[in-house]
């Protein structure tokens, strides 16, 4: 999987730091997650991967502009699983590539702690994000039927190839 975490110019990449959650609300809010709070937070904090959260910082104003997780989640389908979680960008900074490059700092820290598997959610609502995480390596997991054609039109709408011979499919 491409790992990719040069920043264009005006910008910085860290991690979590004490007192970034309003800005992480903030940033959930912008990119269409509804409304944000400690309470929608706490369930997820016991779950993040040490040095793990990580945001980008808008030099010229200080505020984060862009947010991704590594979290710990062990699933049937991934017993080693490790989520990138919660991607999300001001829209105002759109066309910068700042999704990939949290993705790509989660995905490079959860391989760093042991992750074999590495996997995410996303809706169809987020076509950018889609094509960001099948541009990363990230393959659909085809357990229903009707996913293939869910997919295809996925594809279509992002412009990327449908290629699904080689995406997982339940035995």
């Amino acid at each position: 999987m491409p790992l990719d975490v040069s920043l264009p110019e005006g910008y910085a990449l860290r991690t979590y730091q004490t007192g970034d959650e309003m800005g992480f609300f903030t940033v959930m809010t912008q990119a269409g997650f509804g409304v944000w709070d400690d309470d929608r937070l706490r369930p997820w904090l016991p779950r993040i991967v040490p040095e793990s959260w990580f945001f980008i910082i808008d030099d010229a104003s200080s505020e984060i502009v862009a947010t991704a997780m590594g979290l710990h989640d062990p699933t049937d389908f991934h017993p080693q699983g490790g989520e990138l979680g919660w991607v999300a960008a001001n829209p105002l900074h759109t066309g910068k590539g700042l999704g990939r490059i949290v993705s790509s700092a989660v995905v490079a820290r959860l391989i760093a702690a042991g992750y074999s598997q590495i996997h995410l959610y996303s809706e169809d609502w987020r076509p950018a994000a889609l094509k960001t995480y099948l541009r990363m390596g990230f393959l659909p997991y085809l357990y229903l039927p009707e996913m293939q054609e869910r997919w295809r039109i996925i594809c279509e709408q992002v412009n990327m190839p449908f290629t699904p011979q080689g995406w997982v499919q339940k035995a």
